[in-house]
């Protein structure tokens, strides 16, 4: 089993930028692909962002692409995510996520929420003046 604990969610003001932590435990030699994905209040769960096993590779929702950075430190166990410029249309419980598919990194495959395995509670980001 793996578990994930996301941090850093956090009211901030547009324009702003915020870092966000998951940190894994458990099981953490069977993960590949992580990612983050995020759903605002009335909205289905939407993609942000993935990385492959090594961090080499990376993918973006379109929305975020140029703004948001993801990242992992493997001897950390920890994903994180770089947010900036931030819009109050960015704002949503932004959940951590953790595939075990041995499949190489595919963008699209990736931005499916039915192909990781393993999900974090969330964290609350509130982006407002």
């Amino acid at each position: 089993q793996v578990q994930l604990v996301e941090s850093g969610g956090a009211l901030v003001q547009p324009g702003g930028s915020l870092r966000l932590s998951c940190a894994a435990s458990g099981s953490i030699f069977s993960l590949n692909v992580m990612g983050w994905f995020r759903q605002a209040p009335g909205k289905e769960r939407e993609f942000v962002g993935a990385i492959s096993r090594s961090g080499g590779s990376t993918s973006y929702s379109d929305s975020v692409k140029g703004r948001f950075t993801i990242s992992r430190d493997n001897t950390k166990n920890t994903l994180d995510l770089q947010m900036n410029s931030l819009t109050p249309e960015d704002a949503a419980v932004y959940f951590c996520a953790a595939s075990k598919d041995i499949a190489y990194f595919r963008a699209s495959y990736y931005a499916k929420s039915y192909n990781y395995d393993y999900w974090g509670q969330g964290t609350q980001v509130t982006v407002s003046s």
